[in-house]
């Protein structure tokens, strides 16, 4: 079993919680990006990057002096946004370290897919991002099935051969396309219930799903099943509202 999830726009360096592991596995492809990226003006930069001026040029002098080969902060801890607050990684125990270096995995616009300790550094480029590289119109045709092949090239077994998505769409679109028939793809929606109707709010959901990732952590879990139990921040698994590869949490009153 493999957890997809997606990054966060803010990060920071940070290498001293846990050991970094090795550089990502598509550094060629991502570098490929940086120039690229560096390449271009600040005012083409805005364009791509759809940010205010000074995050912009922030990110403008980044890729300027960008060398990917000498990253040194493990992916998981580079990352500060809402998700990340509420997994709250850099509290791990050794044991749930290692059980997301394990299951884990981070969807990335520059890097394509990143393991837990793979080697980062900070950067800006969303997935839904217009850059068009090598005669791709966007990073979708860019990465092509590189993150699927990644993802699933170690099931073996039958049994492991499940993704479960805790990634927004901007990023579960990126794997999508490419799902084998024989690949489970569990999906987990959180939200509430109005009007008889499931609304999911941005906010709430990325919230939710840092606390999954760390229940399943904590939980060690090998299967799919375990995700039923989560029972964080008000949620409950719905099941008369959910299917085989559809998970609904609500929240309660």
């Amino acid at each position: 079993m493999k957890i997809i999830i997606s990054p966060a726009k803010r990060m920071e360096e940070c290498d001293d919680l846990f050991e970094a592991g090795e550089l990502p596995v598509y550094l060629s492809r991502a570098q490929v990006l940086c120039e690229r990226l560096k390449a271009m003006t600040e005012g083409e930069l805005q364009r791509v990057f759809g940010a205010n001026a000074a995050i912009t040029h922030e990110n403008f002098l980044r890729y300027r002096q960008m060398e990917l080969s000498r990253a040194r902060t493990p992916a998981l801890l580079a990352y500060i946004g809402i998700q990340y607050q509420y997994m709250a990684p850099k509290l791990f125990s050794e044991r749930q370290w290692m059980y997301v270096k394990e299951h884990l995995r981070i969807l990335s616009g520059l890097y394509g897919i990143l393991r837990p300790d793979d080697r980062v550094t900070p950067y800006r480029l969303e997935m839904q991002a217009r850059l068009s590289v090598e005669g791709r119109k966007d990073l979708y045709g860019f990465w092509g099935d590189f993150l699927y092949r990644e993802l699933t090239g170690g099931m073996q077994d039958e049994t492991d051969r499940v993704l479960v998505n805790l990634a927004s769409r901007e990023y579960s679109r990126a794997v999508e396309p490419y799902l084998s028939p024989d690949m489970r793809f569990v999906t987990c929606v959180f939200g509430t219930l109005e009007g008889g109707k499931v609304k999911v709010k941005a906010t709430e959901a990325k919230m939710a799903r840092g606390e999954m990732v760390r229940f399943l952590a904590e939980r060690e879990a090998k299967g799919p099943e375990a995700l039923k139990e989560f029972d964080r921040l008000g949620y409950r698994y719905e099941k008369e509202r959910s299917e085989r590869n559809l998970f609904v949490f609500l929240k309660g009153e």
